[in-house]
């Protein structure tokens, strides 16, 4: 493989997309490649919705999700609870209350603003938190290729789930992430919409690359 040509002094690379979509696997692998530091942004709100669940808080209570957001540390997203099917469900329940977001919104853009750059992903990265991002790419699939994909990955950790199940979860997660009043999930106007429902993971990676390669000539 080609080594990669030096960024702009500054490059934010903002990852957006649906479950499943595969944008966490294609932002890791891109920031890996282009030598910038990594965040998957789903990590914090699972780890507020995991601190009330250890805290005995419900996932409805507003105040104590806000104050959850507001005291989170990066020590919390190294807990392989966050990587539990469950704490998908909880995540998007958390991320849709407006006091939560706020308060992670200053932490994701601390991390994006670096001298460097970053790679972002998310699934507001480049309508809310990054909105001048050098590159911006929204990376989706069909419901049903996104749910085998999961069904997939979640086998492979021993979870005991049935395609289905999968498939309800990711199309409810969809809609409520849709939904919300305060950044829902679409596309920035300005977005590379890359669609990996026929791609496999070197495609995708490959695709991503050229968008990205072309930002930065210009």
């Amino acid at each position: 493989m080609p080594l990669p040509m030096p960024l702009p002094t500054t490059m934010v690379i903002a990852i957006d997309g649906p479950a499943a979509s595969g944008k966490g696997t294609l932002a890791k692998r891109l920031a890996q490649h282009y030598g910038l530091p990594h965040l998957d942004t789903g990590l914090l709100y699972r780890a507020v919705a995991l601190t009330l669940i250890d805290a005995g808080a419900s996932l409805d209570d507003e105040d104590a999700a806000a104050r959850a957001a507001a005291r989170l540390i990066a020590d919390r997203l190294a807990d392989p609870r966050l990587r539990e099917r469950a704490m998908g469900e909880a995540a998007s329940r958390i991320s849709a209350v407006p006091a939560v977001r706020t308060a992670l919104l200053a932490w994701q853009q601390r991390f994006a603003g670096t001298a460097a750059g970053a790679v972002l992903d998310g699934r507001d990265i480049g309508t809310v938190v990054c909105p001048d991002a050098r590159v911006k790419l929204y990376i989706t699939a069909t419901a049903q290729e996104r749910a085998r994909r999961r069904h997939r990955e979640l086998g492979a950790r021993g979870e005991d789930t049935t395609l289905a199940d999968i498939l309800a979860d990711i199309e409810a997660r969809d809609a409520r992430d849709a939904s919300r009043a305060t950044a829902p999930l679409k596309a920035a106007a300005d977005a590379v919409v890359l669609d990996t429902t026929d791609l496999d993971p070197d495609e995708a990676f490959s695709a991503a690359r050229a968008v990205i390669d072309r930002a930065r000539t210009q």
